[in-house]
């Protein structure tokens, strides 16, 4: 258990211990595969006037005034969102309030506390008990399966 100092170490001082080189732990480096999605955010509170286009899925969270376009990718309507705009994206997720129209490819989800105010152009939807929506639904079955050839 305890044992005399040897020669080399003066008494008082510690024993020298190796150095070992330091590596960081691997989750601290984020992986990006190649087929992996990135997300784009817009916080509460940002207010945009413009056109905002991208080549992501994004959240918003804020204000926006003026036309998005995500197409192929999925978009967010964060609850405290307002927006007024015409949307282009692969999926629309409401659970804020959209004033304008709106044009997925595949699938708009208007949640519970969501509000919609103008038409939507789709092939699916699904609208929860609470959800608010005026205006006209056309549904696209063909351009689901057109966009999954």
């Amino acid at each position: 258990m305890w044992s005399k100092p040897s020669q080399a170490e003066a008494p008082g001082q510690a024993p020298k211990s190796p150095v070992v080189p330091f590596t960081p732990p691997a989750a601290s480096v984020p992986s990006i595969t190649p087929g992996s999605r990135s997300a784009a955010r817009l916080g509460s509170s940002l207010q945009i006037k413009g056109h905002i286009t991208g080549t992501e899925d994004l959240q918003i969270d804020g204000r926006v005034d003026g036309p998005i376009s995500l197409k192929g990718h999925e978009l967010t309507v964060g609850p405290a969102a307002q927006l007024t705009s015409e949307i282009h994206a692969r999926d629309i997720v409401v659970f804020g309030k959209v004033t304008g129209n709106v044009f997925a490819k595949d699938r708009v989800d208007i949640k519970r506390d969501g509000c919609i105010v103008g038409d939507i152009a789709s092939a699916r939807i699904s609208i929860e008990d609470g959800a608010q929506f005026k205006g006209r639904i056309e549904i696209d079955p063909v351009k689901s399966s057109a966009a999954a050839d």
